[in-house]
């Protein structure tokens, strides 16, 4: 699809439909200098030679820290009902526990105020990856006491924010800082554990589970998590390639949605491998949501190691050793993004009827938390072309049945992206980041009348 295929207009979403982008501090924010802000395991992670792709870090970024005014206006233009951006912990709590740091929360109560002044509704995560160094230095999340630590840190930005957020966001894509910070080494905190990584899997779903009983402490009454999710292709029909994944699809999508959902693990050898009372940890983990949040990018074709047709070992920028026990695969046929993604807005539809299907009513609201793509200049018709394919494809999936109740895109603003650097732009908003100049894309200007015709009906 190209933007030129874009004409008719969008289905109808519901009145009470909640529209919204997604940012995240350590992406944004800047200034991990100012304001008592303590050193995160991405702070470290980028200063080490050969790290980030292009060499670059996050001590600057969009500079939201300083522009936040700037980017609520932005917001505000867009006509989107909220805005999800993220807490940093170590903004908050510099060591990750102990002291609190005031000027941290005084940051995020302004940026509060500023989004409800704007008509915008703030929803807060409390992790998005970056964990305080400190912590890190004492094991991370391969400790319990990091799931502990975490839980008191959401008291604290509850108690100071929770008069004024309805809707909170305990973590941000768990199975991302297992597999690419703990199991691959290619993300913070740079370790290669592979499988022995699973114990920072565990610590954060309980992390998370402990987080919701703090902010129900607090008075909370909408609280939800942000899983990152997609279907997983099955490369043939032979039992290797089918053996292969199952395991992907148990490691990157169950192993994360069923003890939120279902409070258990999908399988007992699984769960035997994990530390601590887990039966007891269960309890804590499946407590219900009120929202459960899916970041959705693309499907994942996979089959056995070793066979024709298997990836390269450099897969959508990952590095896959060849010791695992599955092996993604290129998807043809379908346009690609900047990131090398394949774009298949119908397997959006396919993940969320399959939820519904496996989960039943143990499946609460869904919201898309995050959906975006990875695109050059500010005419990125193709971006378009990308977020009306995959809203139409979500409204197929509410049409058959699915209860979704909101959608967000990543991202707002371009910014640093991880390992990649700022190689890859998947903002609306496009940043000079030199100058850190802002410049609504064509994107935004398409999702500001999408908008505007959502309102009128």
């Amino acid at each position: 699809m190209t933007s030129e295929t874009v004409s008719d207009a969008l289905p109808r979403f519901p009145r009470d439909f909640v529209w919204g982008v997604s940012t995240s501090a350590a992406q944004i924010e800047g200034a991990v200098a100012d304001g008592g802000r303590g050193r995160s395991v991405w702070d470290v992670f980028a200063a080490e030679a050969g790290r980030i792709k292009d060499g670059s870090d996050a001590r600057v970024a969009t500079g939201h820290y300083h522009r936040y005014r700037e980017d609520v206006g932005l917001l505000r233009e867009l006509g989107v009902g909220a805005y999800r951006f993220s807490v940093a912990w170590p903004r908050v709590v510099p060591d990750g526990d102990g002291a609190v740091n005031g000027a941290g929360l005084d940051f995020y109560d302004r940026l509060v105020d500023a989004l409800l002044a704007a008509g915008v509704a703030p929803v807060p995560t409390l992790f998005h990856w970056d964990t305080p160094q400190a912590l890190e230095e004492r094991g991370g999340w391969l400790r319990r006491e990091t799931a502990e630590r975490f839980a008191a840190y959401a008291d604290v930005v509850a108690g100071r924010l929770g008069d004024r957020v309805e809707r909170w966001i305990t973590l941000n894509e768990p199975a991302e800082v297992t597999l690419l910070g703990y199991g691959l080494g290619q993300h913070a905190p740079g370790r290669e554990l592979l499988f022995e990584a699973l114990p920072a899997a565990h610590h954060q779903l309980l992390g998370h589970g402990l987080a919701v009983q703090a902010l129900r402490a607090r008075g909370a009454r909408s609280v939800g998590i942000a899983n990152s999710h997609g279907p997983t292709w099955t490369a043939s029909a032979s039992e290797a390639d089918t053996s292969a994944a199952d395991l992907y699809d148990l490691l990157l999508n169950r192993l994360f949605a069923e003890p939120v959902l279902l409070g258990r693990y999908p399988d007992e050898g699984l769960a035997a491998l994990l530390p601590g009372p887990v039966a007891d940890d269960l309890k804590v983990i499946g407590q219900p949501l009120d929202w459960y949040g899916i970041n959705y990018y693309q499907p994942t074709l996979v089959g056995a190691p070793g066979a024709e047709g298997t990836a390269a070992a450099d897969f959508g920028g990952i590095r896959l050793p060849p010791e695992l026990p599955f092996a993604p695969r290129e998807i043809e046929g379908y346009p690609r993004t900047d990131f090398g993604w394949p774009v298949v807005p119908g397997a959006l539809t396919e993940l969320l009827v399959s939820f519904r299907e496996r989960y039943g009513d143990r499946l609460p609201p869904v919201m898309i938390t995050e959906n975006g793509c990875s695109y050059e200049g500010v005419e990125d018709g193709e971006r378009i072309a990308f977020l009306d394919g995959h809203l139409r494809a979500l409204h197929a999936a509410m049409a058959a049945g699915v209860d979704v109740r909101g959608y967000f895109v990543w991202s707002l603003l371009d910014n640093f992206e991880w390992a990649e650097g700022y190689a890859r732009r998947f903002g609306l908003v496009h940043v000079d980041y030199t100058t850190l100049q802002r410049t609504p894309k064509a994107s935004y200007h398409w999702l500001q009348g999408v908008l505007r015709e959502q309102a009128r009906g």
